[in-house]
């Protein structure tokens, strides 16, 4: 699908690597540029999990791409860089706001090399403002925007999201704002300065939650709830409850006012008609009291009967035993080495088809070789580089 399109990646960790994973799976051909000594998501893996030797960070974010290694501050860097840009697209990065621009490889630099360019940034905070130069992750993003205090208890202890969500998003915000770019090149033959960041892809994540606070000129006061209760503006029982063998999550459709009979809990009905809105607290608590003396099956054949919505609580065990997910193609394994990696496959179906693995960057620099005789590099001049270490070659996976 983008098969015409060349993606110069200074990317590392997540949301750099995610986004340029987006357009490696539509078919672009991405370039990843390591330093000589590995992407810091080669090197370590915060879960401590490796495959054959693979960190599980790369596997997580940088299937169909090649690495190259090159050593940025090398005196004859520059050169190599400009070289391969005028063979570029779209050249994306995330390192912090300044950096690049210090090596000679910022938008001004780039573009002069290739007027057209499509210069996409992922930062933590922006590029303007007093925070751009404070480091940006995504549990602090969490913090900074609301997302925690919304989440769990807010009276207690609030609780953070359990995945890195909004670097996720921030990866596929910067690859709809790239697509968009080179839209607009193909009809107009201009190049775009492409900026996303944590900080707006937190805000983007809660886009709904804060349209309704700020619409009821809610306050602190508003969020706070009993703990089962899912979203701060739901009526009970939307949220999550424990049952004597199972968790549960309950949402909404159906009808519930014969909740309380069904279940045997009529103070529910004592709580009045609008129960579940105006005391929706005191509705969750006998709620969650009953549904923790029933099974699974008890409950999901009252809430089934009423057409209300909900589902178990699965555990990321039971994912690959999961027929829906086994019938979409959300999972799927890839040989690495001398073992095999479960990663999660491009969410998005094109004519019905799931997007395939074509290749992992398994070796540092496996590409190294490649990339620079397609730029016109000799072989001669590739092991002279090498030699001088401002690249690293390696032999390709």
């Amino acid at each position: 699908m983008l098969e015409q399109m060349r993606v110069l990646s200074f990317s590392h960790w997540l949301q750099g690597p995610a986004a340029s994973q987006y357009l490696g799976d539509m078919g672009a051909d991405v370039i990843k540029v390591e330093p000589l000594e590995g992407a810091f998501e080669r090197r370590f893996s915060p879960a401590g999990a490796y495959v054959d030797g693979h960190s599980s960070s790369l596997l997580a974010a940088n299937r169909n791409k090649r690495s190259i290694a090159i050593d940025l501050k090398h005196p004859k860097a520059k050169r190599i860089i400009h070289r391969l840009v005028e063979t570029i697209d779209v050249v994306t990065e995330n390192y912090r706001v300044g950096v690049l621009d210090r090596l000679g490889f910022g938008f001004k630099d780039l573009q002069r090399t290739k007027p057209n360019l499509i210069y996409a940034s992922a930062t933590g905070w922006g590029v303007h403002g007093p925070m751009v130069q404070e480091p940006g992750q995504d549990l602090l993003a969490q913090a900074r925007t609301g997302l925690i205090a919304a989440t769990g208890d807010l009276a207690t202890l609030p609780s953070s999201v359990g995945a890195a969500i909004v670097d996720q998003h921030g990866g596929a915000l910067l690859a709809l704002g790239i697509l968009a770019a080179y839209v607009k090149r193909l009809a107009t033959g201009e190049g775009t300065r492409v900026e996303s960041s944590l900080l707006t892809s937190a805000i983007d994540l809660q886009a709904e939650t804060l349209t309704h606070f700020f619409a009821r000129r809610a306050t602190r006061a508003n969020i706070e709830r009993d703990p089962h209760i899912g979203l701060w503006f739901s009526d009970a029982p939307y949220g999550v409850y424990r049952l004597c063998d199972a968790h549960i999550a309950v949402s909404a459709g159906g009808k519930f006012e014969d909740l309380p009979r069904l279940l045997g809990i009529p103070e529910l009905a004592e709580l009045g008609p609008d129960g579940r809105k105006t005391r929706r607290d005191e509705y969750a608590k006998l709620f969650a009291a009953k549904l923790e003396t029933m099974t699974f099956d008890e409950v999901a054949a009252v809430l089934t009967s009423q057409g209300i919505w909900f589902s178990r609580i699965q555990s990321y065990e039971d994912l690959p035993d999961d027929p829906q997910i086994a019938a979409i193609g959300a999972l799927t394994h890839v040989p690495v080495g001398e073992a095999h990696a479960t990663l999660v496959t491009h969410p998005i179906r094109y004519d019905g088809e799931v997007r395939p693995v074509r290749h992992l960057p398994l070796a540092l620099g496996g590409s190294t070789r490649a990339v620079l005789q397609e730029a016109g590099y000799t072989e001669d001049e590739i092991a002279a580089l090498a030699a001088e270490k401002a690249i690293g070659v390696a032999d390709p996976n």
